[in-house]
């Protein structure tokens, strides 16, 4: 099922979004390889559950405004980009948490393609 719902590379305006996030949390040099490694890196699939679990982040209510609109994306036939992770303890859903939610809400065992650092 990740053939329909998602594009098959993330979006040029997600790397700048991750970086602000891992701004927040790490140096500057360190954003620019964890960056640099989600830009090039090779696209992964992991299930929405286990994204999820391995974040130890909730799940947004479905009425969220942002998880809302991905819902409504996928229902219109329109692609989601594929998420950006930063593997650790917990894993850092560095661009994609409103899009995780969202296909967990279709099916927590849909498939969610990830760049991870």
């Amino acid at each position: 099922m990740a053939a329909p719902v998602w594009k098959p590379d993330p979006e040029k305006h997600d790397f700048p979004a991750a970086e602000d996030f891992l701004d927040l949390l790490f140096t500057p040099d360190a954003v620019a390889n964890i960056v640099h490694r989600l830009q090039h890196g090779k696209t992964v699939v992991k299930k929405a559950k286990d994204v999820l679990r391995a974040s130890r982040l909730p799940l947004l209510a479905e009425d969220n405004l942002h998880v809302a609109h991905n819902i409504d994306k996928v229902s219109a036939g329109r692609k989601l980009s594929p998420v950006l992770l930063v593997r650790g303890q917990p894993l850092l859903i560095a661009d994609g948490y409103h899009r995780v939610c969202a296909i967990y809400y279709l099916s927590e065992d849909l498939d969610v393609p990830c760049r991870l650092a």
